[in-house]
């Protein structure tokens, strides 16, 4: 595998596309411990999960902006 900015982008995708679909952060398909390829994949798949569930929860606790009334 080749590391370029198309891959990573695939693998963060990825990543939000499982959180969002409801799987939990261990169900990861890639291997911490394997070969590189491996590696890279658990590294941004993790890091596409983290990103999508902070920003559920920003979106859950973001106070809902009411009018001045001007």
């Amino acid at each position: 595998m080749q590391l370029n900015r198309q891959t990573a982008l695939a693998l963060l995708q990825e990543g939000k596309a499982a959180y969002e679909a409801g799987d939990p952060f261990d169900a990861c398909p890639y291997d911490m411990y394997g070969n590189v390829e491996q590696q890279v994949g658990y590294r941004y798949w993790k890091r596409g999960w983290s990103t999508a569930r902070s920003a559920a929860e920003a979106a859950r606790q973001a106070p809902a902006r009411g009018s001045t009334g001007q």
